[in-house]
């Protein structure tokens, strides 16, 4: 890939972006696109750890121009360009002479870093060391006798580090926790605006009731263990205290999901390092330890009994992109497993299942996740045990998205009976409801039907009458319900009617279709 080539993937990217923001705008959050030329988007490579904004090639340019900072950080980004025969800048790629000069953005950012990259992957060396001599770059010790990809991820760290370009943007973009949680509250709360818990969580609180979210568990040292990290909101939160640990799946005014804990510890997190305090106020990040044998990824920890839960996550994409994992050595299957816990409680968006075939499956958001799960869980949850992993599959899935417009009628061979069938989504909360077991095949008739009746608005004549659920184990939360009124000898078709909604709900409409 070119130079030019990457700038068209950035600003297209970055246009992408600002479309989901301007779609989820918000008048309290004010301006929240993003422009290259405020130092507010970040460019580089996640999986090798490096990267930049505008800034830090300004700052070096404006200083060797002798120009003003905010003058180059306009000009290195868009369609501004630099003739070097002039020595000005003009907003034509063409020249008079038609001549093509080169993008501002790719001759003095992409160019300089794709040169570097090319000559230490070609083991170039006499090119690479005259670079890092004059961009002041030193070499790790620990990297001296590194050659190819491992020597590039090195230097690439070491000249553009990505933590450094991230911490400068939270400083100089991000609102504090006493300026943003005020508006935010109201996104973020699931109860009352006016409760003590949500003032406590407006006005960032440390004297208010304990509100805290925990967004993701890290891994600790110890096999098994995790730091649940998240941020206080209200309150303090100290080793030793009482809390309510309020699980994704709690509701206000039951005791589902609900835990009554104290906490191990409280940790300050600073990268590789951990460090014990007493207490953490509101407005800060801290790692709790003994709260990872009570939620799965992320939830509410709480000192108030009538605290509501902070509003889950969601994530604009799924994990769709499956691949199967299994050990090369059958006395590593331990370990996997392990790993697999580990990978699907450190990454909010992995989910790690059993597939009924007895394959281990990880399904990931896309094929660059997938590739980062894979690379933690050998190198960092398996210890480099091997393992092999299949090509990503893509699962397809179908549904009913509204009511049948037209009702679908079925005749028998002598064309004397008729049968009549139309369809409809079902509700959410009763899909929920199957897919925890609390509504099964198995319930007694009137208790089952009881439930659908009081809890999801069923009528209780049409509940009592469900023929079958769908085929285990991914479609049961598909229900066949005999909704005739006066009809004879149904019984007799019934088990040939059961028989081929189950089928259709394995394969799905579409597959049955093209099947036939």
């Amino acid at each position: 890939m070119d130079v030019e080539e990457a700038f068209g993937n950035f600003r297209r990217a970055i246009e992408s972006v600002n479309v989901s923001i301007a779609t989820y705008s918000n008048e309290a959050l004010g301006d929240l696109q993003v422009y290259p030329q405020k130092g507010n988007v970040g460019f580089g490579a996640g999986l090798h750890g490096w990267g930049f904004n505008i800034n830090r090639w300004a700052k070096m340019y404006a200083s060797k121009f002798g120009v003003d900072f905010d003058k180059m950080m306009e000009k290195l980004w868009g369609d501004n360009f630099f003739n070097p025969a002039t020595k000005k800048w003009t907003t034509n790629m063409f020249l008079p002479n038609g001549k093509k000069l080169e993008r501002a953005f790719c001759s003095f950012i992409m160019k300089p870093i794709a040169t570097l990259i090319d000559a230490i992957m070609s083991e170039k060396e006499d090119v690479y060391t005259k670079m890092l001599e004059k961009l002041n770059v030193q070499i790790p010790k620990d990297a001296k006798d590194l050659k190819g990809k491992p020597l590039m991820k090195r230097v690439m760290q070491t000249w553009l580090p990505a933590a450094e370009t991230l911490l400068q943007m939270i400083v100089n973009f991000l609102p504090s926790p006493a300026e943003a949680q005020a508006y935010r509250c109201e996104i973020l709360y699931s109860g009352p605006q006016d409760d003590e818990c949500a003032v406590a969580i407006k006005k960032c609180d440390a004297a208010g009731p304990l509100m805290m979210y925990v967004s993701k568990m890290v891994p600790t040292s110890e096999k098994g263990r995790f730091y649940a990290f998240g941020r206080v909101f209200a309150g303090r939160i100290s080793t030793g205290q009482d809390v309510r640990i309020l699980g994704p799946d709690f509701v206000f005014g039951k005791k589902t999901d609900l835990h009554l804990k104290k906490v191990q510890r409280t940790v300050l997190m600073m990268g590789r390092y951990v460090e014990q305090l007493p207490s953490c106020p509101a407005g800060n990040l801290i790692g709790l330890v003994g709260i990872d044998s009570y939620l799965l990824k992320a939830g509410t920890i709480s000192s108030h009994e009538e605290a509501h839960p902070f509003n889950t996550m969601k994530y604009s994409v799924s994990p769709v992109v499956r691949v199967a994992v299994e050990v090369v050595n059958a006395a590593d299957l331990p370990k996997l497993m392990e790993g697999l816990k580990r990978l699907s409680k450190s990454d909010p968006l992995v989910l790690c299942i059993t597939a009924p075939t007895g394959e281990h499956i990880v399904a990931g958001a896309g094929e660059l996740h997938l590739e980062i799960c894979m690379k933690d869980l050998k190198e960092d949850f398996m210890k480099g045990a091997p393992i092999k992993v299949s090509e990503p599959v893509v699962s397809f899935c179908e549904t009913v998205a509204s009511k049948t417009e037209f009702v679908c009628i079925s005749k028998s061979p002598n064309k004397h009976n008729r049968l009549y069938m139309d369809c409809e989504p079902l509700a959410d909360s009763l899909c929920k409801a199957i897919d925890k077991n609390e509504v099964n095949p198995e319930q007694e008739l009137k208790i089952r039907a009881r439930i659908m009746a009081d809890e999801h608005g069923w009528d209780i004549t049409d509940a009592r009458r469900v023929w079958t659920f769908g085929c285990p184990p991914d479609a049961v939360a598909n229900l066949l319900v005999d909704q005739t009124k006066a009809v004879q000898y149904l019984n007799e078709i019934k088990d040939s009617m059961v028989g081929g909604f189950i089928q259709a709900t394995a394969a799905g409409a579409v597959q049955n279709y093209a099947q036939f």
